[in-house]
């Protein structure tokens, strides 16, 4: 846990790997990412705006569980709740793109 508050995105994604060390953890994560937005596209082309609340409950959801399940922490989200989106998408990315493995690296993970 960090002792002063984070101040930046550069210095928060570190701290935000840190809270997903677990491999079942980001590949859930990233399953309810992806979900999420498939109900978001799906929301947009039938004009149903009550799916936005279920890609809401589905990315959050899963995301959740995955920190009492499996990481066994507090999710980053209640402490920082825009950075932690950010970093849900960038790690999402990430795994989309095969790189998540060189960006620990890189970060000494």
């Amino acid at each position: 846990m960090e002792s002063r508050p984070i101040t930046s995105y550069r210095a928060f994604w570190p701290y935000y790997l840190g809270e997903h060390t677990r491999p079942a953890t980001r590949m859930v994560h990233c399953f309810g990412t992806s979900v999420a937005i498939i109900i978001v596209v799906l929301a947009g082309l039938f004009g149903e705006p009550w799916l936005l609340l279920a890609a809401l409950l589905c990315g959050y959801g899963f995301a959740w569980l995955s920190h009492v399940l499996i990481e066994r922490n507090r999710p980053a989200t209640f402490k920082y709740p825009l950075w932690s989106l950010i970093g849900d998408f960038h790690m999402c990315g990430l795994i989309w793109l095969g790189r998540m493995d060189d960006e620990l690296q890189r970060l000494g993970g």
